[in-house]
Order: structure tokens, then C-alpha cells, then sequence
């Protein structure tokens, strides 16, 4: 879980995952729409598919990123877990 949270402390992060929420995107796609080098945005990817929040398939000469929301989903209801057992007590 040290990944995901390393992953989404970084707003730049944080701003690609919503990009990828309406859609699959290339890196070139993702790139333009900030004001920071190609490698940077390569990094950032990088750093997301580590904690498997995103995924990558080739398309010929391009590499389209999926948002994955399964490690979310079990990020989101293990902080539910731990609210519930503490309003329990």
C-alpha cells in the first residue's frame, strides 16, 4: 500500500487519474494536457503502474493507459473497514 499512497500524494498523479477516468489515453495525449517534458509524464505513469493504478497496452507505436479502479476499490473499503471497527467501539 506504501506505492498507492507514494502514488497519490503527487497532484500531477492525482490529475492523470482523472483524466483516465472518462477515458483511455496515450502518454502523448496525457503530456498534452500539462506544462511539463514527455519524460516527466513518463515518470509519473511509471510511478502509477508500480501501484497498479493504472494499466498499459501497446498499440503500435503508442502505449494507452486504463485507469485500474480495483486497487482503489480495496484502498476505499479497507479505510471503511478501519472507520467502521473504530465507530464500533
Amino acid at each position: 500500500m506504501n506505492n498507492l499512497f507514494k502514488a497519490l500524494k503527487d497532484p500531477t498523479r492525482r490529475e492523470i487519474l482523472q483524466m483516465l477516468q472518462d477515458k483511455d489515453l496515450t502518454a502523448g495525449e496525457i503530456a498534452d494536457g500539462f506544462d511539463i517534458s514527455k519524460p516527466s509524464i513518463s515518470h509519473h505513469l511509471d510511478i502509477l503502474k508500480q501501484a497498479e493504478l493504472v494499466t498499459s497496452e501497446r498499440e503500435g507505436q503508442f502505449i494507452r493507459y486504463s485507469i485500474n479502479t480495483t486497487v482503489l476499490e480495496e484502498a476505499a473499503n479497507w479505510f471503511l473497514k478501519i472507520i467502521n471497527q473504530k465507530s464500533d467501539k
